[in-house]
């Protein structure tokens, strides 16, 4: 089981690291996010009493990244269907769960790559330089969202056949769950139908959790938000084994 991981795991950084363009859109993306969010809102917030608001700003640039880059590695799965790899992969005497193990893992590290780097450009930024046991706690918050997504990302790849329209799925998705996880603006103060949709949002538990790591400002308990991921990325990974196991070899 081991070797099978480890396999898949490997091809999806290789899949990754190969593709030259996909390499430069996803670190240049969270980049862009933070330099035209944080220069325009920057003097909003700090009028506003809030504080340094590319601090703020940090952990939600972060997710973002982590959200798309694992919900669109779903893509990936969609044309490895098409091309007849998976059905190659579907005949191994090795249980399904395992291979959709072996490719959240892959695209969790990829993200987890992603998020270092962003979070380093991020955190300079906003002149904020937690301890090694806050980095520590807030990279296990960003690979619980890489997970969570990842295996999202598997059910659209394994129930979707088209894959044109599946960029306008995950945008249609992916946008709601980005701009209603606190990332861009606080939720305090929100009205109750907002902060109700975002404490629905898992994205939101990460992000919030990794701002409390980083900084100590969260509005739930980061042990709370660690226990929703928790059964979240289990829910998750349950759903994307139901619907990958209707994919016939």
């Amino acid at each position: 089981m081991i070797d099978v991981l480890y396999c898949l795991w490997l091809r999806q950084i290789r899949g990754f690291l190969r593709a030259r363009g996909r390499v430069i859109s996803a670190l240049a993306q969270p980049f862009l996010f933070l330099m035209a969010l944080g220069l325009g809102f920057a003097p909003v917030f700090r009028k506003a009493g809030e504080g340094n608001y590319f601090a703020f700003l940090a952990p939600g640039v972060i997710g973002a990244g982590i959200l798309f880059n694992a919900v669109y590695s779903g893509s990936d799965l969609l044309w490895d269907r098409q091309f007849g790899f998976i059905k190659e992969t579907l005949v191994a005497p090795v249980s399904r769960i395992w291979i959709l193990l072996g490719r959240a893992l892959g695209v969790a590290t990829v993200a987890l790559l992603q998020a270092v780097l962003v979070g380093l450009l991020c955190l300079v930024a906003g002149n904020v330089f937690p301890g090694a046991g806050q980095i520590g706690l807030a990279l296990l918050f960003a690979l619980l969202i890489a997970l969570i997504f990842a295996f999202f990302g598997s059910i659209l790849g394994s129930v979707m056949s088209d894959a044109q329209s599946f960029s306008q799925i995950v945008n249609f998705v992916v946008t709601p769950l980005f701009y209603l996880s606190g990332a861009v603006f606080p939720l305090q103060g929100q009205t109750t139908f907002i902060r109700a949709l975002a404490f629905c949002n898992p994205l939101t538990y990460g992000i919030d959790g990794m701002r409390g790591a980083l900084s100590g400002q969260s509005i739930v308990s980061p042990a709370f938000s660690l226990f929703i991921l928790t059964l979240t990325t289990a829910l998750s990974a349950v759903l994307a084994n139901v619907a990958f196991s209707r994919i016939r070899p």
